[in-house]
């Protein structure tokens, strides 16, 4: 299945609260589910004014309908093409 990053501008999520944090991910996990498995979120970066978030999907449609179902921004979604990382580097 494809891989996306998404980039979500919300200003000031860096401090928001745990349980803050928990409400959000409660709400993605719920359309997530009414979804079905051909869009899963693997996991999320939360810096000072946005969220960097990792999916599998069958297609950035499906990313787009998560983030509109959930109220979330979605203001860039890219297909992920390869990973690299230092083992990259001995190949």
């Amino acid at each position: 299945m494809p891989k996306f990053v998404i980039e979500r501008a919300i200003p000031n999520i860096g401090g928001a609260s745990a349980a803050e944090l928990q409400a959000v991910s409660q709400k993605s996990c719920g359309v997530l589910r009414e979804l079905g498995p051909d869009v899963q979120w693997v996991h999320s970066y939360v810096t000072g004014d946005k969220i960097y978030c990792v999916y599998n999907a069958a297609s950035e449609e499906l990313v787009r309908e998560h983030a509109r179902r959930g109220g979330f921004p979605a203001d860039s979604v890219a297909r992920v093409v390869t990973t690299i990382d230092p083992t990259t580097a001995e190949a």
